[in-house]
């Protein structure tokens, strides 16, 4: 691995999910970070499926991270996320991604979202994205950090940009949603950018100590 300022070695560390929209937001918040980012196509395992059947955030994200390490013997980066709505008793949670089916679209996934919640007031519909981020590396040691960023769920979805939930999901700081916010400014107070800026910690403590 080549040398870079700062780090005696480099790691390629492989990104241990198959959602397009997770990788490139994964990358954008690791790029000033002296890491080279790998995805799954980049070393052969493009539509791997990993049976996440883990019972939280952190079993989940540490299971897909354990399995890439293990075939490539990289380090491997995995999050596992969802939204947690409190008077759905912290539902969808960890089946956020197939809340109305196992290959539902987020559209449905909002929709079915939105019926529960109907007649449901404003200051009850407070909810949060959860991000667990789990980091495997070749000689087995394992970090997992968790990420959180509370909101409320809107009425009716606003915005374009992000993925997900992120149409319903507002942040009241900004009285906007993240889809409303942009991909820039939920890159720097999201869930996921919460858990990676903790494992960007981990990561340089490690990577600059060899």
């Amino acid at each position: 691995m080549k040398s870079r300022e700062g780090f005696k070695t480099v790691y390629q560390a492989v990104i241990a999910t198959g959602n397009k929209h997770k990788l490139e937001e994964i990358g954008v918040i690791l790029k000033d970070f002296q890491l080279e980012v790998l995805s799954m196509k980049d070393v052969g395992l493009d539509g791997l499926e990993i049976i996440e059947d883990g019972n939280t955030f952190e079993e989940n994200a540490l299971i897909k991270a354990k399995t890439v390490m293990e075939k490539t013997g990289k380090l491997a980066l995995a999050d596992d996320s969802g939204l947690e709505v409190d008077i759905l008793n912290n539902q969808p949670g960890i089946y956020s991604a197939r809340f109305a089916g196992e290959h539902a679209t987020d559209k449905e996934n909002n929709d079915k979202l939105l019926k529960l919640l109907k007649d449901i007031p404003l200051e009850k519909r407070k909810a949060r994205f959860v991000c667990a981020m789990a980091a495997v590396f070749p000689n087995g040691d394992i970090v997992v950090l968790r990420g959180e960023c509370s909101g409320v769920i809107g009425f009716e979805p606003k915005g374009t940009s992000g993925f997900g939930y992120d149409p319903l999901f507002i942040i009241e700081e900004y009285g906007k949603t993240f889809a409303e916010l942009g991909e820039e400014r939920k890159n720097k107070i999201s869930h996921r950018a919460i858990a990676l800026e903790k494992l960007k910690e981990e990561l340089k403590t490690r990577l600059e100590g060899e």
